[in-house]
């Protein structure tokens, strides 16, 4: 039976899953929620990678395996969920950036899958379960307002997920529904890039950036509690920068 504490703005006995909660922005909002007194349940495709993950959580913490970019995969684990609090959906794979002449349709699809399809089937099959006082946070990027050549991808990812927000806060109410925008994070997300390269972008944005450093998982995170926590704002996609949008 789930403990239910009743105490306003707190996670203290609420229960909060994480799909895309193995690694990076996923497990370090995990690991915040959990130093909350949340229980948390975190979903991602790879066995080995929930292990580890689980190993830094409490013996409260649960792991389940499922490949989000399949809508069946979701709606079975929503189906065995049962109620809870919070749904948070952090699910991506490496980025690929490329202009738009060298882009191959297939793989831009795929991307779609999980970062977006795999967002809004996550909100279909798990809103019903939601409690009351409930939230459901997304994850976008600068990308929507700041875009570069070759993220034409990204960027349409960004932009549909922030509209996406939108419209199931309206369509959801009173659930909340909002999500981050993060800049330039320090996770395995550029794990695509060759190192070289990867260095060589981070020192290019920690010069560039008003902190004078790129963000880590952590920083975000704390972004993620606090639209969990609050309870007035909804529809909203809440920057985390840097002030990459400034500069």
């Amino acid at each position: 039976m789930d403990k239910q504490i009743n105490k306003p703005y707190s996670l203290e006995g609420k229960k909060v899953i994480i799909l895309g909660g193995s690694a990076g922005i996923g497990l370090a909002t995990a690991q915040a929620a959990a130093q909350e007194g949340a229980q948390v349940n975190i979903v991602s495709g790879n066995q080995q990678r929930i292990d580890q993950a689980l190993a830094t959580l409490p013996a409260t913490a649960k792991g389940a395996v499922a490949d989000l970019s399949k809508e069946q995969n979701i709606k079975e684990f929503f189906q065995k969920s049962g109620a809870f609090d919070h749904l948070v959906y952090t699910a991506a794979e490496n980025l690929n950036l490329t202009v738009i002449a060298e882009t191959d349709i297939e793989k831009a699809r795929a991307f779609f899958n999980l970062r977006y399809w795999g967002a809004f089937t996550a909100i279909k099959y798990g809103a019903p379960n939601i409690r009351p006082g409930g939230s459901i946070s997304l994850i976008s990027g600068t990308a929507n307002a700041r875009p570069g050549k070759g993220w034409s991808l990204a960027t349409s990812i960004c932009a549909a997920v922030e509209g996406l927000v939108r419209a199931m806060a309206v369509e959801l109410a009173p659930i909340r529904v909002n999500s981050v925008v993060p800049g330039v994070i320090r996770t395995n997300l550029w794990a695509g890039m060759a190192e070289k390269d990867r260095e060589g972008f981070f020192q290019a944005m920690e010069e560039t950036l008003l902190l004078k450093r790129i963000g880590e998982a952590e920083d975000v995170a704390l972004a993620f509690l606090y639209l969990m926590k609050q309870q007035f704002g909804t529809g909203q996609n809440i920057v985390v920068d840097g002030g990459t949008l400034l500069v």
